[in-house]
This record gives C-alpha cells, structure tokens and sequence, in this order.
C-alpha cells in the first residue's frame, strides 16, 4: 500500500472521529482498522493507444470484494490535470483511447459503509502506433495514398488515411509531398499532405482529418491552395502554388496566406529559405522568375523597415542590405565573394533548401539548378536576415557556382535530384542508378553510388529531422523505388559514419509492400 493511500484513510479516520466527539463525549473503546492490503499494481505502466490496458491487483484483509466499489482513473500530466475514468471494477481491462502522452493513474477502493477510501497511484505513458516513424506518401493508381512505418511497433500500416476517407475526406489525387511544419501551424495538426488536388493538414497522433484542416481556411482570399511545398523560416512560411507564391505570417497566432506576391512573372514551385537558424527576425526569401529566368527576392518586412518594396531583384536587395547593416558590428550586407555573378535567362529545373553552412554563419545552403539548353548548372545561395539581430551574421551570401554539366546523363527528363547538408554534394537519380557529384571538385564530375537493377528511383531526398537530437539523421540518404510490377521499396542509406560515400553501399533499412512512392518524411516523437 504506498503512503497516499494510507494518509488518505488516516485523514478520513481523524474527519470521523472529530465529528463523533463532538456530538457525544462518552468513554469509547478504539481498535485499529482491519482495511485491505492492495498489492500488485506497478509503480508504472506504458501502453499504445488501441491496445488493451490490464491489471489484476491482489487484495488482502478487509471485508471483502462486496463490501468496496472501485475506480480506475487517470489525471492528463500534459492537458490541464483533465480527469477520465477507465473503470470501475475491481479488476482494469479497457482498451485505450487515451491521447498519447504522459499520465497519473489512480486505483481506488472505497467502502460502501464508511466511505473510506485505499489508494494506490502509478504512472502511466501512453503511446501511438503512429507517435514516430516514416510517413511514406504513395501514388496508388494516381490516388494519395500515406502508408506509415511504425518506429515503436516495427509495423507497417496501410492507407492509414482509409478511415477518414469513410467520414468525408476528400480522394486527393497527384500526391505530391508529405510535411511536418512544426510550431509553424496548429499543433494538433502539423502535417500538411500536398497533392494535385490540393492541400490538408492531418492530425498529430493518428492523422485524424476534419474539414477545417483544408488549406483553404488557411487562406485570406479563400483561394484553395496547392503547394508544391511549403517553406518555414523566420516569422513566416511561403508556398507556391500553381505559378503564385503566397506569403503567411505567424507571431504567436495562426495566420492566413495573403494574395500573391509575384507580380508580373510566374514563380517556380519551389521557395528557397534559411531552414537552419532558429532566430531569425526579416527572413529573405528566394524566389525563381520562370518568366525572365532570374533570382528573386521576397523579404516581407522590408516596407516596415524603410518603406522599401518588398519583392526585388538580387542587386537591389544587395544594396539595401548594404544600407542597413552598414555600421553595425560584425554585420555585412552580403558575404564576400566573388563566387558568381546572378544569371539571367535560364531555365528552372530544381531548388532545395539544406542545412549545410560551410562558413558558419547560421545560414543553410539554397542550392538551385538552372538550364541552357543541355548545359546545367548549380548555384548556391545563402538567405539571412535583413535585420541581422538574429542567428545569421549576413544578409545574403553566394556560396557556390558550379558547372555540372559534364555528369552522366545530368540532362536526362525525369532525373531526381537530393542535396547533401554534410557536404558540397549533390546526388541524383537517373533510372535505376544514383550518382554523386562533388560541387567542390573543378571539374565537376560523377560517380555511380549504386544501382537498383529491375527498378526505378522514384524518391530521393535527405530528411531534415527537426529534432536536435536526431540531426545527424538529416545525413542519410533516403530512396524510394518501384518495380516494373508496380511494388514500392524504401531503404535508408547511413550518411554521417559512411561521409556521404554511398559507393556500392547497403541499405540499413529496408521496407518493401508499398505503392510507388513519392515521398517519404519521418514523424518524430512529440507530446
């Protein structure tokens, strides 16, 4: 019997004797109490949600199983002391629908007669199936279907989104990507599922799905929004969608997507921005003018600072950048380079954000991919903060130029591209094979990392895992690949020990049964 239990029956015990002196002062004989003795019950219990939760207490001494009723409750450590009831036999066997979490659970015996009550309390954690593991976005016959591998029962689950789909949700077709955003939406729905179709937001324990979690009602000009992806960074995230980029400030509330911000020229589908620093106050935010072929910046602040446009060409966010950090200390407009001029008239063929720094700035790479004719290059780019109060110690930096065009098959359609945060690395996939090219190298070649003969890649990517404690995860490869029969495989390839060298390397993971897999993004562990 632990010792809640015992002050709680000695308190009573002493309420009781009290209000009996007090009506009556005669000579009494007191005996002590034959109360029962309750054991086996853990001090702590861990169970999943949906699994049955069991305990079976022996119970000594006392009147007899009659003579009590009994209570199984739980107080919610993480959701204000909310209060639930399990049961209320003597005996616990209910299956659990609690949310995941952290919780007190309390076991009860009250007699009927008295009043008195034993207690025992335990702490219990419950956990999700689906509290982390790999989110793995398939195009089923062209339907969004999100199948999930479970890090806490090693099990995969199919169409976890079927149940949903029974109560309203829509058939999204042209799967695109699946994200977590983090504290940069509702946090009881982090996860943005982006298609063809459109977009949602899903749940944190199960991807549960509402109407509200439409990113229509995310919107302020009640568009119906389908990104390609969304970028985070500073205050603020951005989204492209169709042609339109489309800006949504966050300080401490929900916001909603205003109208565009592209005027006169259609932007690429994807934004670039620092998804390294975590104190960043006037994000700079990058942006592909497909119409002209050049670079463009977005910094949305920039009219509060000095009723300066918001929407400007390179040069003219270097000079204001030199403008506003002149005279300050350790503050630079841009980084001193001589890496590249800006380039004017290419085609767009790929963007994507990293966490790679080479000159410790807080500021992650951008790299893009541009066209001339069969001719490709990379440029690399370095967005900060306009205001350089926060993390970055730059506004703006050209971190790389490279010409990559003598790779194999560089310029072939369909290529899948993925940039290294561990080094200067880009990896790409063409058919069955995946090549790394060293963007540091003069000249820039290939070389073959591993062939998936009898199949085709169809997913290639570095994750960026956002809890601290798992960044040196953002370092392996992940792939995604299809058979000619139509079977989807998603191995993960170590990245940090091996430095980026995949040649001819193994998988050191490996699950197969999917449909082909467009995307792959892992659920980390969060209550």
């Amino acid at each position: 019997m632990k010792g809640i239990g015992k002050i709680t029956v000695t308190a009573l015990l002493a309420a009781a004797m009290s209000a009996s002196c007090a009506r009556d002062l005669g000579n009494y004989a007191y005996t002590e109490l034959d109360g029962p003795s309750v054991s086996g019950v853990a001090e702590n219990y861990e169970v999943l949600t949906m699994e049955r939760l069991s305990i079976a207490p022996s119970v000594s001494g006392g009147l007899g199983e009659e003579a009590y009723t009994y209570e199984w409750k739980v107080i919610d450590n993480n959701n204000d002391n909310a209060e639930t009831v399990l049961s209320q036999t003597r005996n616990l066997s209910c299956m659990v629908t609690l949310t995941p979490g952290s919780y007190t659970l309390y076991y009860t015996m009250t007699e009927k007669e008295s009043g008195i009550m034993w207690q025992t309390v335990s702490s219990l954690t419950v956990n999700s199936s689906m509290s982390a593991g790999w989110m793995v976005l398939c195009s089923d016959g062209g339907a969004a279907r999100l199948d999930f591998i479970s890090a806490i029962t090693g099990q995969t689950y199919s169409d976890v989104l079927a149940g949903y789909r029974d109560e309203g949700m829509p058939d999204y077709h042209g799967p695109r990507r699946i994200q977590w955003l983090s504290s940069k939406t509702d946090e009881a729905s982090p996860y943005y599922l982006l298609t063809d179709d459109g977009a949602t937001r899903l749940g944190k324990n199960s991807f549960e799905w509402s109407e509200e979690y439409s990113l229509v009602y995310e919107s302020g000009a009640g568009i119906d929004l389908a990104p390609h992806s969304i970028v985070c960074s500073g205050i603020g995230k951005m989204a492209v969608s169709g042609t339109d980029a489309y800006y949504c400030e966050i300080l401490g509330v929900s916001g909603l997507y205003g109208s565009a911000v592209n005027n006169g020229f259609e932007a690429a589908p994807t934004v670039g921005a620092n998804v390294l620093a975590s104190s960043i106050y006037a994000a700079v935010y990058l942006l592909y003018d497909t119409t002209h072929g050049k670079f463009m910046a977005y910094c949305p602040l920039l009219d509060d600072i000095g009723g300066y446009e918001t929407l400007l060409d390179m040069e003219e966010l270097e000079e204001i950048a030199e403008e506003q950090t002149s005279g300050k200390e350790g503050a630079s407009g841009t980084v001193v380079t001589e890496a590249f001029d800006y380039p004017s008239g290419y085609g767009y063929v790929y963007m994507e954000n990293t966490l790679y720094d080479p000159g410790n700035a807080s500021m992650g790479v951008t790299y893009t991919i541009l066209s001339d004719g069969d001719r490709r290059y990379v440029y690399g780019l370095q967005c900060g903060d306009m205001l350089v109060y926060g993390d970055c110690t730059f506004v703006l930096g050209k971190a790389l130029f490279a010409d990559i065009s003598g790779c194999t098959d560089i310029a072939s359609p369909g290529n899948l591209y993925a940039f290294s945060s561990l080094h200067g690395y880009l990896y790409y996939a063409v058919g069955d094979s995946v090549y790394r090219a060293d963007l540091d190298a003069e000249p820039v070649t290939s070389q073959l990392q591993f062939s998936l003969p009898g199949e085709t890649v169809t997913c290639l990517k570095f994750n960026l895992y956002q809890n601290p404690d798992n960044r040196q995860e953002c370092y392996d490869l992940v792939v995604g690949s299809e058979t000619d029969g139509g079977v989807g495989t998603l191995r993960i390839y170590e990245g940090y020990d091996s430095d980026g060298d995949f040649t001819g390397a193994s998988p050191a993971e490996t699950w197969t049964g999917f449909s082909r897999i467009v995307d792959a993004t892992y659920k980390e562990m969060v209550y």
